[in-house]
């Protein structure tokens, strides 16, 4: 059965996505060309062609190499997975042995990266990982675009000033970072939460697996955020958009949105939204052979 995308626009960023917990989570942002986990690789993200994996859970990683292998049938080239460069190693690995079921390698190209390495994707944007604090090697990525701004010297001249003193060499402007779009992909509260790249996000892409209170031990063992955390985190961030991920099937979206209302300040309730924003629907269950009769029901 194909995944059930939601397609909704948030903070001038299109988003293409599905989450929950334990089953399935891919997010596409296809005008940046980066998508964040992979899922089972449904057909909207096949032409995105940056791939941010966050952790190897099979829930987030399992179509990777569906990923890679499906790109030559629609003409695109060879994608690019940036993952941890602890778990690159056994991604390679994985394809090799899909390059020896299949015949041949599906093109594809493994960028192991570290907390802080930059992955440039084009002239002005760029991918930056970050740790997060769940499995091992677990990480979180923002897109951050870089933008000219006038120096603070020359602000108030003419054009025709600006022009001479560019004629002269003289830099007139500078280099700023503005962080468009932060995934968090699966963590507890962190340190990573004071990262300009995160807190500055104009849209926040954030994990609420338990909304439960008696689920609160299991949120903690289990390294995911509770909705009881929602308030200190809003709190420590600038991020105009959150979108709240990863939700578990047992919590019906119109349920969680009525807990986070009563978990957070009201001025903060509009900053909030859910990127499964309606029930999901049932996967399809398969028959059943009746132990006695034989009968399939």
């Amino acid at each position: 059965m194909p995944t059930w995308m939601n397609k909704r626009r948030v903070g001038g960023h299109a988003l293409v996505g599905y989450s929950l917990a334990g089953e399935e989570t891919v997010i596409g942002l296809p005008e940046l060309n980066v998508c964040f986990d992979v899922g089972r690789a449904p057909r909207e993200i096949i032409p995105i062609d940056n791939l941010c994996i966050s952790h190897g859970h099979m829930d987030h990683a399992a179509g990777v190499a569906y990923y890679l292998s499906q790109r030559g049938f629609i003409g695109a080239g060879a994608g690019r997975v940036i993952i941890h460069r602890d778990q690159a190693v056994n991604i390679q690995r994985l394809m090799a042995v899909w390059a020896d079921i299949e015949g041949h390698p599906a093109p594809g190209h493994i960028e192991a990266v570290l907390p802080g390495e930059d992955v440039k994707i084009r002239r002005d944007l760029l991918i930056r990982p970050f740790a997060v604090d769940h499995a091992a090697s677990a990480l979180g990525f923002s897109v951050v675009e870089s933008r000219h701004k006038l120096k603070a010297e020359h602000a108030g001249k003419s054009g025709q000033q600006l022009v001479a003193l560019k004629k002269q060499g003289i830099e007139i402007e500078d280099w700023i970072e503005v962080p468009l779009v932060t995934y968090c992909g699966d963590t507890a509260v962190g340190d990573f939460l004071d990262l300009p790249c995160v807190r500055q996000a104009g849209v926040l892409l954030i994990e609420c697996t338990f909304f439960d209170r008696e689920h609160l031990h299991r949120a903690r063992v289990g390294r995911h955020i509770h909705v009881t955390d929602i308030r200190e985190i809003l709190g420590r961030i600038e991020c105009p958009h959150v979108v709240i991920t990863h939700v578990t099937r047992r919590t019906d979206p119109r349920r969680a949105r009525e807990i986070i209302k009563d978990a957070v300040d009201p001025a903060d309730v509009d900053r909030i939204s859910f990127l499964m924003d309606r029930p999901p629907r049932r996967r399809q269950q398969l028959p059943v052979a009746d132990a006695t009769t034989g009968d399939v029901t």
